[in-house]
């Protein structure tokens, strides 16, 4: 399976917490449920370190199904970042903090960095 929109419309790219423009989900503006999401995954990425990009990079490739993740790359500077939220190296713990604020279900297949 091919995934595209990782950052889902730019929410999961640039958050809500420090960000002067309207956050978008689904190519509308997020409503607040989901703004109140994504500043909770924010907080756990902030207390692990870890890209809110990264993880909505990284996350897709913890299903088997999925093989490949297309993010949005309009310049070489994207696909320089893209490679870099790829490679930045996230925490099992980070994953299981989300499953255990109920911001993941707890069926979801977690990513390891030995998956690729």
């Amino acid at each position: 399976m091919i995934l595209g929109g990782p950052y889902n419309s730019g929410i999961l790219a640039t958050g809500v917490k420090n960000s002067k423009i309207t956050p978008y989900y689904n190519y509308e503006p997020a409503p607040a449920e989901v703004v109140a999401k994504v500043n909770k995954i924010e907080d756990i990425c902030a207390q692990f370190q870890v890209p809110l990009a990264a993880a909505a990079l990284q996350f897709p490739l913890g299903h088997s199904a999925v093989s490949t993740v297309i993010p949005g790359l309009g310049s070489a500077k994207r696909v320089d970042q893209a490679i870099e939220l790829f490679n930045y190296d996230i925490p099992k713990a980070f994953w299981t903090q989300l499953k255990d604020d109920g911001l993941l279900r707890q069926d979801a297949p977690l990513l390891t960095r030995d998956a690729y």
